[in-house]
C-alpha cells in the first residue's frame, strides 16, 4: 500500500480514538457488500500487507450460494487471494450504535496484479482505454429506491411505511411533492447527515411516483471509479439509516405489482487533457456535438449485449412492463425522458448523456463499464446514430430489448464486442453466475402458481 493509505490510516486512527471495530468491504458479482470485521489494533496491518479472502467470493448468488461452475469454488481448492484498502473510503459508519468504521477493499492475486473477477478491475480495465485517447470520464449516478415497512400486511406482503407525520400509510404519491419529502425530512436529513460524516457527495433528494420511492443523486465526479464507489457506499448507507428509522430499504428492480420499479441512470460527459467538455458542441446543437452522437451510436449497438448486466436477476425483468416509465427499445433524443439514452437540456457546457435503462439492482461497477464501452466503442468506430426519437417513444419504437432473464443470458453468450472490453474471462464467471442463480430459481414454485393452477389444471 503507499504511503498515502498508511498516512490516510493513521490520521483517521489519531482522529478516531473511540473507533474499536472495521469492516472491510468488498462487493461482489451482484454489487453485494461482503467482507469481514478486524479490531483496531488491525487496521494497519491490513494497509500494509493485505488482508485475504476467499476468491469464490465472486462465485456468490445472490442468496450467498458457491455458483461451482464458475470455476472459483472448490475447482481451485476455495483459495485466498490478496484484498487491499481502496484509498479515500475509511469512514465513521454514523447509523450504528457503537463506534465503528468502515473501508472498501479490492482483490487482487497474490502476485498483487489485479483479480480480473473483481468488478472494480473491470471497470478499470475500460477506463484504461479512454486514458490511452487522453480522455476522462465524468459520471454521475442517480438511484431510485423504497423504503418499505417492517411490517408485512395481512397477506403477508410488503406494504408502504407509515407516515411519521401523518400517521397515516401511505396508498398514494405524488411525483416531486414537496409535502412527501417534508413527511420524511428527518429520515433524509439522517441520509444528508450520514452522508457527511462518509463525503460522500449527495445533491438533490426526490419522491418518485410511488409510495415511500424516493430517488437520490450523487454529484459528477471527474473519476469514474470513486463515482461507482460512492454509489455502492451510498445504498448501505441508506439501508443502514432505514433500519435507524425502523424502516427497511430496498434497491429491488420491481418490489411492488402495481407500482413503479426503481432504476439507476447513470450520466456521462467526457473532457480532454485541458477540461473541455467534448459532448457540449454549440448552443444550438440541443443533440450535443458529433461525438456525443457517436457515444450515443455505441451505447446502443452494445445496449443487447449488455441487458443482463443492466437487469441481473429475475426480479429486474419485472420492472419492463408497458405504461411504467421505464424504456425497452434502443432509442435517444434531445430532453426527453421516454427514451432509453437522453440528452439533458439546459446549459451547453452540461451537455452529456443520460442512460435510463438499468434498475436499482445493477452492480454500478459493471453498469458503467458497460455503457463507457459502448461509449467507446461508438468513438473509435465512428457510429452514426439513428435518427432522433420525439414525442413518446414508448409507444412509437416497440420494443426490441432482450425482455426475460433467459433472453438476455442466451445473448451475453452471443456477445461479440462487449467481452473484449469487460475480459473474456471475467465474462464466463459471470454468465456462470448468472445462469446458475437462474437454474436455482427456477427450481421454486411461488405461490402465485398455486393460486392459478392448483385447482385449475
Amino acid at each position: 500500500m503507499s504511503d498515502r493509505g498508511m498516512q490516510e490510516a493513521r490520521e483517521f486512527l489519531e482522529r478516531n480514538p473511540d473507533i474499536n471495530s472495521i469492516d472491510l468491504m468488498i462487493g461482489d458479482i451482484n454489487g453485494v457488500i461482503r467482507g469481514k470485521r478486524i479490531p483496531r489494533d488491525s487496521l494497519l496491518k491490513a494497509y500494509e500487507e493485505g488482508v485475504c479472502l476467499p476468491a469464490s467470493l465472486f462465485a456468490l448468488d445472490i442468496n450467498g450460494n458457491t455458483i461451482e461452475e464458475t470455476g472459483l469454488g472448490l475447482d481451485q481448492g476455495e483459495g485466498d487471494r490478496l484484498c487491499f484498502p481502496v484509498p479515500g473510503t475509511l469512514s465513521r459508519v454514523p447509523w450504528q450504535d457503537r463506534p465503528c468504521a468502515q473501508l472498501l477493499m479490492s482483490m487482487y492475486e497474490n502476485d498483487h496484479n489485479p483479480f480480473v473477477y473483481d468488478p472494480r478491475h473491470v471497470l478499470q480495465r475500460v477506463l484504461d482505454r479512454f486514458s490511452t485517447l487522453g480522455l476522462t470520464p465524468v459520471v454521475a449516478v442517480e438511484t431510485e429506491f423504497y423504503v418499505i415497512d417492517r411490517e408485512r400486511d395481512e397477506e403477508h406482503q410488503l406494504q408502504p411505511p407509515v407516515s411519521p407525520v401523518s400517521g397515516k400509510r401511505d396508498r398514494q404519491c405524488q411525483v416531486y411533492s414537496l409535502s412527501d419529502l417534508d413527511d420524511y425530512c428527518d429520515f433524509l436529513e439522517s441520509i444528508q447527515q450520514a452522508a457527511l460524516t462518509q463525503n460522500l457527495p449527495v445533491d438533490t433528494a426526490i419522491a418518485e411516483c410511488a409510495p415511500g420511492q424516493f430517488e437520490i443523486n450523487l454529484k459528477h465526479r471527474p473519476d469514474a471509479m470513486q463515482a461507482c464507489d460512492e454509489a455502492v457506499l451510498l445504498k448501505r448507507l441508506i439501508k443502514g439509516v432505514a433500519a435507524r428509522h425502523s424502516m427497511e430499504a430496498t434497491f429491488m428492480a420491481k418490489p411492488y405489482n402495481q407500482e413503479a420499479g426503481s432504476g439507476t441512470h447513470i450520466h456521462v460527459s467526457l473532457v480532454d487533457n485541458d477540461g473541455n467538455n467534448l459532448f457540449c458542441g454549440n448552443n444550438e446543437q440541443a443533440l450535443g456535438s458529433e461525438l456525443l452522437q457517436q457515444a450515443v451510436a455505441g451505447v446502443l449497438a452494445l445496449m443487447p449485449e449488455s441487458m443482463v448486466v443492466f437487469a441481473p436477476n429475475a426480479n429486474s425483468y419485472r420492472r419492463f412492463q408497458p405504461g411504467y416509465y421505464v424504456p425497452m427499445s434502443q432509442t435517444w433524443g434531445a430532453d426527453n425522458r421516454t427514451v432509453a439514452v437522453r440528452v439533458p437540456g439546459g446549459n451547453p457546457a452540461a451537455r452529456r448523456l443520460e442512460h435510463r435503462v438499468a434498475g436499482a439492482d445493477a452492480n454500478p461497477y459493471l453498469l458503467v463499464a458497460s455503457i463507457l464501452a459502448g461509449i467507446h466503442y461508438g468513438l473509435t468506430h465512428q457510429l452514426q446514430a439513428p435518427e432522433p426519437a420525439t414525442g413518446n417513444a414508448y409507444a412509437s419504437h416497440p420494443p426490441s430489448l432482450p425482455n426475460s432473464w433467459i433472453q438476455a443470458l442466451d445473448q451475453w453468450q452471443r456477445n461479440e464486442i462487449l467481452p473484449e472490453y469487460l475480459g473474456q474471462e471475467f465474462c464466463r464467471v459471470y454468465h456462470a453466475n448468472r445462469y446458475g442463480e437462474r437454474q436455482l430459481f427456477m427450481r421454486h414454485v411461488s405461490s402465485q402458481e398455486y393460486d392459478w393452477y392448483l385447482r385449475s389444471v
